[in-house]
This record gives structure tokens, C-alpha cells and sequence, in this order.
């Protein structure tokens, strides 16, 4: 650390500082700014982790820590986002007419700060922009989009990253239809980022008032979402949490909506709460998020436990199992995808003509959902991960992703959709209880029907994401020739682009028998990911079953081994 690079990143922060209209963010500044003056080492390092590079937007638009600094989520950064993303839109704008955008916010820590930067800044930039009324679910800001024919949409959100951390997605409207971003429109606003960021001070960016939505988007919402559910034949007991987050009230409303009971829910969970006390990470897939939720489920002895993280985009689905720790087993994204899917080909089925209509997954997907589409006749798209590729599918029917994201309702939301997604099951649940079936036999029919898809994941958490970088070189130079006593027939690489897909950092492994793996860096977290899937048709429920999941577990345990 020269003392030139010292004085440098001291620089940055003062201007930094001198813009910074959050006192808390300013004064944890000054402080870091007086210890490195003061000869602090460690304060100096700190301000090089803050300051020598910027938090990147991207195709998932912005998401990280709150804390001053140009790679940190803050008002600063967030003026700036939204600055940018405000001269992108004018850009592109219809000569003599104003581009709108409308902003939603969800319960974390500054989301209705940053939404309201956001509102007043598009406003002062002559445009049309439109609040929220209220902190409320990401996928009723992804279906004001379109309700309200808005040029764009911002959600305030981290989704189910840890409490300190917050984000902040962009969707466009128009051509686009509501779905988030992808390139080259993340680039080119990124680009203007920049440029404001290189100019004046966010302290003069001219503010303006905004509008704020009424009631009516989240009464249509409401019912678009309940009217995905034919009237219930008979009636489930559902235990229900929202993981700190904001999904209850829609939720509710939504599946009284639909005719369904009121689900009994999560008291410790079922209020907003930044902090999200009682998790160790709001977010459905890890480990023990749940464990309160199947607590009151065995209390009430509920036939299904449903959960939404914090902005209510994702579900999860628990059923009883006796065999299971607790007596509930959570279902797989894959598992859950698979019967959504199934059941959202079952209504086109007798809805459309055949063959009209496709379904969509990301490749690190279930190939289950291609089984189901040859089955019915429909299109199957495969895409890379994240919804705003799935939701671009043409003629979408369903979509979904294994890290519990689906979308049910294509007509309405451009996203993946957890509380549509919630009564699409509750629903099924419903249908399967009328007729003396359980989910759990449904699943065995499935694997009867389709064959057995079973699957694993593998998510190394990292503090040094070169250790992720490293780790799929070292793949790509020594490819392995066998996992876990299964030979390697070809090793894909996404990185220049592969099967009409755009280029991605994945590697899909394919296996002599059948199985695939794919890896990649995660999108949103510090993660190494793998995913396994394996299938079989050859004999009885018990025997695919059996054989899918032998091959999942020895390639899981070679996986293991070669990664970790």
C-alpha cells in the first residue's frame, strides 16, 4: 500500500463525503476518513475495499451492503442509478411524449429512502414517475409495469440476501413487456451511470414532486392473481410465512380472492423486520429458515406449508413426511417447478390448441419440464439463469428456476411470481385433497408418468470471490474424464456462447449416462454453484426413483471432492 494510493482513495472519499446526504452513511465516512488520516492502517484498507472499484450494474441491476462508499449500496450510488437510468429513458423515448416509470419498495433497511431518491430524481428529469403506495411484493411492481403501461419499473429490494444489504432491479416496459433488463439495455444505462457519476454532485441533481399510485394496482393485481384458481372443491390447512418479509397481505388477499380458508401463519415472521431476527439468512433454501414454520405446521397439523422470502418473489412448498426431520420435507425448487409445470400444461391442454404454447426453464433447471412439454405437445425453451431470460420465452406458457422461482401468470407478470406461484399450488393441493390424493402421491405420479428427475446442489459460500474465478479455470484447463465413477462424455463451455445461448461463465458437463452438471458462478451472492440432475424410466416408481437418485449421489460426492 504506497502512500500515492493512500492519498488517492483519501481523495475519493472526501468527494464522496462532501455529496453524501445520509447522515449515518456521512458519519461512518468521517469517521473511517479521520482514522485513515490519523495513520490507520486498517482504516485505509477498508476505504480501498469501499473506493477502488464501484459496485457494478448489471443485468440484475444493483445489490450490496449499505455502507458509504462507490461499492456499497447507498443514497449516493442509488442517486446515481437512478440519474442514469433517467437519461437511458429519455433517450429512447417517443419524440414528444415523456417517458413514465413506477417504483416499488419492499421492508428492508432504506428500500422507501431509495425509492423515494428514485421517484424524486426521475421526476426532476421530466419524467412521469409513480410511487408505490406502500411497501409491497416485487411481482406487484413487476405487474404495475404493465398495468400501468410504464416505460420502465424500479424495485427497491435485496430479495433474500442477509439484512444488510439492499438492491435495486430495473424492468422496461414497451417491447420489453414488463421484464427485467438484459443487453444490451443493462450497458447502455450503465454507461450513463457513469457519466452522471463522472459529472456534478448528486446534491444537484434536480428534484421534483412524484405521484403515488392508489390502492387500484394492488386491487388488480389481486385479481389477476386469484383468478389463476378455479373455485376450490374442498379446503386445505395451510401453514404460512413470510420470512420478516412483505408477501402476508397480498398473499391474504389473494387467496380469499381465490375462495381458499385463511392459512394459520408464522407470528414471529409474519410482519415486516429488516433485521430478520429469527433466521440467520431470509431466504426459504437454507438451512433451519423454515424450522419455525414446521413447528407451527405440526402444531396445526397442516397438509402444506407454504413460504415467500422477504419480497414475496420466490416459494417454497413443505409437505408432510414422516420420515422426514421435524415431520415435514421441504420440496426441491425442482420438484415444486415440475408439478406447476405439469399442472400449468394440464390447463393449457384444455385451454388452447395443441402445441400452442412453450415451456421455459434455465439450464440449471430439472430437464423433468422438457419431459412434460414433449408429453403435451408444447415448446420447450431452455435459457440461461434468471427470469429476465425466461420471461422472454416466446409464447411462454410456464417458467421456472430451481432456486425456487416460478412463473404461472405470463398474461399479467413478466417475473417470477411467489405469491401467483403460492395459490397455482395451493390450488393443486386442493384439487389432489378433493379427490383423496396428497401432494406427495402426485409426485409419485409424476415419476410415473414422466420418469424419476432427481437432483442435488452444491453452494459454496466464499469470502474470496477469486477463489470462485480460480476454481472454474482450473476446470476448464483440467477437465476431469470421470465423476464419481461416471465417465465425462463432453464438457460444455457457455463462456463464448453455446447452442444459441448468449455467453455466460457456466460449464455444462455431460455424463456417459445420461446425467448432466452444470457450474457457475452465482449472480447475486458469493457463491460457487454445481447442480446435478439424473433421470431414469426404466422399471417401477421405486426403481426410477432409486436409480436417479444413486447417480444424483455419486456425482454429488465426485462433485464434492473436485470443488470443494
Amino acid at each position: 500500500m504506497t502512500t500515492d494510493a493512500a492519498a488517492h482513495v483519501l481523495d475519493q472519499a472526501r468527494a464522496w463525503l462532501a455529496q453524501d446526504p445520509d447522515a449515518e452513511t456521512r458519519a461512518e465516512l468521517r469517521t473511517l476518513i479521520d482514522e485513515a488520516e490519523a495513520g490507520s492502517t486498517d482504516a485505509v484498507t477498508e476505504l480501498h475495499a469501499r473506493f477502488d472499484v464501484r459496485l457494478a450494474f448489471g443485468t440484475a441491476g444493483l445489490r450490496g451492503e449499505i455502507a458509504a462508499g462507490s461499492n456499497r449500496m447507498n443514497r449516493v450510488l442509488v442517486s446515481q442509478a437512478a440519474a442514469g437510468l433517467a437519461r437511458f429513458l429519455v433517450n429512447h423515448a417517443t419524440i414528444g411524449e415523456a417517458p413514465s416509470v413506477v417504483i416499488g419498495y419492499d421492508g428492508r433497511r432504506n428500500s422507501q429512502v431509495f425509492a423515494t431518491d428514485t421517484a424524486e430524481i426521475m421526476a426532476g428529469a421530466g419524467i412521469r414517475a409513480i410511487l408505490l403506495p406502500r411497501l409491497l411484493p416485487t411481482p406487484v411492481l413487476a405487474y404495475a409495469v404493465r398495468h400501468l403501461h410504464a416505460d420502465a419499473g424500479v424495485m427497491v429490494t435485496a430479495s433474500h440476501n442477509p439484512p444488510n444489504d439492499n438492491g435495486y432491479k430495473v424492468y422496461l416496459g414497451g417491447r420489453d413487456r414488463g421484464s427485467q433488463i438484459v443487453s444490451p439495455a443493462d450497458v447502455e444505462i450503465a454507461e450513463e451511470i457513469l457519466l452522471v457519476a463522472a459529472g456534478s454532485s448528486v446534491l444537484e441533481l434536480p428534484r421534483a414532486g412524484f405521484e403515488t399510485a392508489d390502492e387500484s394496482v394492488i386491487d388488480a393485481y389481486v385479481d389477476a392473481t386469484a383468478a389463476i384458481a378455479p373455485a376450490p372443491r374442498a379446503q386445505v390447512n395451510v401453514v404460512y410465512t413470510a420470512m420478516h418479509g412483505v408477501g402476508w397481505e397480498t398473499f391474504a388477499r389473494a387467496v380469499s380472492a381465490a375462495g381458499f380458508d385463511e392459512p394459520h401463519v408464522v407470528r414471529a415472521q409474519i410482519e415486516p423486520d429488516a433485521a430478520f431476527p429469527t433466521v440467520a439468512f431470509p431466504n426459504p433454501e437454507e438451512p433451519g429458515a423454515m424450522d419455525l414454520a414446521t413447528d407451527e405446521a405440526r402444531a396445526q397439523q397442516a397438509e402444506l406449508v407454504i413460504a415467500n422470502d422477504p419480497d414475496a418473489d420466490r416459494l417454497a412448498i413443505a409437505i408432510p413426511d414422516a420420515a422426514a426431520d421435524g415431520g415435514y420435507r421441504r420440496l426441491s425448487g425442482n420438484e415444486v417447478g415440475l408439478l406447476l409445470g405439469w399442472w400449468a400444461a394440464e390447463r393449457n391442454a384444455a385451454g388452447r390448441a395443441p402445441g400452442d404454447g412453450t415451456l421455459a426453464c434455465s439450464i440449471v433447471s430439472s430437464p423433468g419440464l422438457a419431459a412434460i412439454a414433449r408429453h403435451y405437445g408444447l415448446h420447450f425453451s431452455n435459457t440461461l439463469t434468471g427470469f429476465k431470460w425466461i420471461s422472454r420465452a416466446p409464447g411462454l406458457v410456464f417458467g421456472f428456476e430451481e432456486a425456487l422461482g416460478y412463473l404461472v401468470n405470463p398474461d399479467d407478470v413478466r417475473d417470477k411470481d411467489g405469491i401467483s406461484a403460492a395459490v397455482a399450488f395451493l390450488s393443486l393441493a386442493s384439487e389432489l385433497k378433493a379427490d383423496g390424493r396428497t401432494v406427495a402421491d402426485h409426485l409419485a405420479a409424476f415419476t410415473e408418468t414422466f420418469g424419476a428427475f432427481a437432483s442435488s446442489q452444491i453452494s459454496i459460500r466464499v469470502t474470496d470471490l477469486a477463489r470462485i474465478a480460480s476454481t472454474m479455470q482450473r476446470l476448464r484447463d483440467q477437465p476431469p474424464s470421470q465423476i464419481g465413477g461416471i465417465r465425462v462424455d463432453r464438457i460444455e463451455d457457455l463462456a463464448d456462447g453455446f447452442g444459441g445461448l448468449p455467453p455466460s461463465d457456466v460449464l455444462r458437463i455431460q455424463l456417459t449416462d445420461g446425467s448432466r452438471i452444470m457450474v457457475r458462478p452465482s449472480g447475486t451472492e458469493p457463491k460457487l454453484k454445481v447442480y446435478i440432475d439424473s433421470s431414469s424410466d426404466e422399471g417401477g416408481v421405486a426403481e426410477r426413483t432409486a436409480t436417479a437418485a444413486a447417480s444424483v449421489a455419486a456425482l454429488d460426492a465426485g462433485m464434492r471432492e473436485l470443488v470443494g
